[in-house]
């Protein structure tokens, strides 16, 4: 069961990613971009991820991720206690490559 510090740890042994509140809350960004926030009172992260994937994941497992929307934006709310670490490990990772600059995603093979 992942938890909010299994996205801090994973979150910032990724490259140039900085730790800032927004909205006073927890967010990860990199290049000035957020890619995930935490949401302690609820114990739940939202991450950008692509379209494609989070449409998989609302459909697959919708006790685990549900659509957070802002007007257009569609981000991913994951509620850590239905997750295992590796997954969210895995997201997050995939969160920071939708913003990271492409010289830092080249710097990155996975």
């Amino acid at each position: 069961m992942a938890d909010e510090e299994t996205v801090r740890r994973a979150a910032l042994a990724l490259p140039e990613v900085t730790e800032e509140a927004h909205w006073e809350r927890p967010s990860f960004r990199v290049g000035g971009k957020i890619f995930a926030v935490l949401r302690p009172a609820e114990r739940r992260a939202v991450l950008k991820l692509p379209h494609d994937h989070q449409e998989m994941l609302f459909a697959a497992r919708p006790e685990a991720f549900a659509p957070a929307r802002w007007g257009r934006l569609v981000w991913t709310f994951v509620v850590l206690s239905a997750v295992d670490d590796e997954q969210v490990a895995a997201l997050v990772v995939e969160a920071w490559r939708e913003v990271a600059p492409k010289r830092l995603v080249r710097q990155r093979p996975d």
